[in-house]
């Protein structure tokens, strides 16, 4: 397997300033390989992308904050992703992908270097079992520790996956919105259906980012800013947003994060939504010790 670069080599600086404490709450880090090998299971071998790329970036961007989700890429080992938490001086936090039979006191150790929640993908492109009933049993025994759930999936099996989602007992986090086609519009049958998950209950939270994967008609993403802004003005209070870097498998289609950073404004308009979608937000879920 061949490495892959997936990642803008030169990102624009944007035109939109993010407000002072912003948090790019959804990243990864690659490797160092000869570090940090990436698992025998993984489905794509990246370039290296370690922390000093993602903080250098991070302060192009004008963001304060990381926060670090373990890519597929290295399986359930997440050393890399506790590496570039300890590098950040404090300004990351991150998302594990765990081993269901991992142990409280492992659960404590990720704990203690920065982990605040845990990841489930149901993509079959990406992993290659995803056991229901081991990823209750761990949302269960994450609870004390005050961590939510990340799920990652797309929107052909949502009215598959309700009843498991309807079971886990953390506050929720959807990924990319569950991957809606952004085509059909803020009130095609995708969107609707997602809708109707965040209205099933309060603690569900959502990632409204990915424009790059999401609008097939490409930059300046028109159908995602269309089908994403309605969403962030109904729910304001749980919604994320993150730049995806660095990209995994968009190697095809590399964007440039400075025009991600200025779709914010295009889908939270005002200066009170933008706060909250960048900092009063993920502050709340990540470094809730700061609020």
């Amino acid at each position: 397997m061949s490495r892959i670069t997936s990642w803008h080599a030169d990102p624009s600086v944007p035109r939109f300033t993010p407000p002072p404490g912003a948090v790019d709450a959804h990243c990864h880090v690659f490797g160092p390989m000869a570090e940090f090998p990436f698992s025998a299971k993984a489905k794509y071998l990246p370039e290296d992308a370690g922390p000093e790329m993602l903080f250098a970036l991070r302060d192009r961007l004008g963001f304060a904050r990381n926060v670090i989700v373990q890519a597929s890429c290295h399986g359930t080992d997440n050393a890399a992703t506790l590496n570039a938490i300890a590098k950040s001086e404090g300004r990351a936090r991150g998302v594990a992908v765990v081993d269901p039979a991992i142990s409280d006191a492992e659960l404590e150790r990720l704990h203690d270097g920065g982990i605040r929640g845990v990841r489930f993908n149901f993509l079959k492109r990406l992993v290659d079992d995803a056991p229901k009933d081991k990823f209750l049993e761990v949302a269960r025994r994450i609870q004390p520790l005050g961590w939510h759930v990340v799920v990652y999936f797309e929107a052909d099996i949502l009215a598959e996956l309700r009843p498991f989602l309807d079971a886990i007992p953390t506050l929720l986090v959807i990924d990319h919105m569950g991957r809606p086609d952004v085509a059909q519009g803020a009130h095609g049958p995708d969107m609707q259906a997602f809708r109707a998950l965040l209205d099933s209950r309060p603690d569900i939270w959502t990632k409204v980012t990915c424009p790059d994967r999401l609008d097939a008609k490409g930059p300046p993403w028109d159908d995602f800013a269309a089908a994403v802004a309605p969403l962030v003005a109904d729910y304001p209070d749980r919604v994320l947003w993150g730049t995806d870097w660095p990209h995994p498998n968009m190697q095809d289609a590399i964007p440039d994060d400075g025009a991600l950073v200025d779709m914010i404004p295009r889908i939270a308009p005002t200066p009170a939504l933008q706060h909250k979608l960048l900092v009063g937000n993920p502050m709340r879920l990540y470094w809730p010790e700061a609020c």
